[in-house]
């Protein structure tokens, strides 16, 4: 029988989620406390994988059991009781057998994080960028990621994937409305989100640092679209911090 698993983590003490053979990632810690509290081992797969540092408002993973877990919501609770602080478990919900947390997915949004000002809270999950950056020049820019097939320009290269084409539905920067239970900010905060039905390996953060060469003026809307159509890595801007980089939703077509 077959669970999905709706889980967040901070990656800052992560390797990424995949396995890794000599370094901590999300997956190994998840499968060591399933393996402790179902008393066998329990592989989990993810619906993609995150780099190291970057976090995760929405992760979704299936696992597999030979008889049902009748009280799922006891599970989830002594998961939470057993995880890391930076890792929670939102949900467990039963699926169908050969419903797939990868395969099945059908759309993901990450979203990134910047702020104009110093502070020493936003610096954790945000990154600091430079007062003058000029956003509407970078959504002139993202508006060109919506007609964009070929992604390699934005990919790590030596990857294993077949394909660098992907479809991206969504793709911009807009102001981030401070939540007024929070300390005060002198500054501006901002988020860029993106929904494609798949990503490349660092593609998010490649095409961040690119669309802010353009926000600082370096390159030209024109320049960018040249990237593009370039297909070379090389060409990109440079991959930004992770820390400022969330999963955000991943979605099916049977609801999530």
């Amino acid at each position: 029988m077959r669970y999905f698993m709706q889980l967040s983590f901070m990656g800052a003490r992560y390797h990424g989620w995949q396995i890794q053979p000599r370094d901590v990632s999300v997956q190994q810690t998840l499968e060591q406390k399933l393996a402790l509290l179902l008393r066998r081992d329990t592989p989990v797969t993810g619906a993609g994988r995150t780099d190291a540092g970057v976090n995760a408002a929405m992760m979704v993973a299936h696992f597999d059991v030979d008889t049902e877990i009748t009280d799922t919501a006891r599970l989830v609770r002594s998961l939470n009781g057993v995880l890391p602080r930076d890792i929670a478990v939102q949900r467990i919900y039963r699926v169908a057998d050969d419903a797939h947390a990868r395969f099945d997915a059908t759309a993901r949004t990450y979203k990134y994080f910047a702020h104009t000002a110093r502070s020493a809270m936003l610096d954790a999950y945000s990154w600091q960028c430079p007062p003058s950056l000029d956003f509407n020049l970078m959504n002139e820019a993202a508006k060109l990621l919506l007609t964009t097939a070929d992604f390699t320009s934005f990919s790590k290269l030596h990857t294993d994937v077949k394909t660098n084409i992907c479809h991206v539905t969504q793709a911009q920067w807009t102001p981030v409305v401070t939540d007024l239970n929070l300390p005060p900010y002198t500054g501006q905060r901002y988020v860029f989100t993106i929904t494609a039905d798949r990503f490349l390996r660092n593609m998010v953060r490649a095409v961040v640092g690119t669309l802010v060469e353009v926000g600082n003026h370096k390159i030209t809307v024109s320049d960018f679209a040249q990237i593009i159509a370039r297909r070379d890595r090389c060409a990109a801007g440079t991959s930004m911090p992770p820390q400022a980089l969330f999963l955000w939703h991943i979605a099916y077509p049977f609801g999530s």
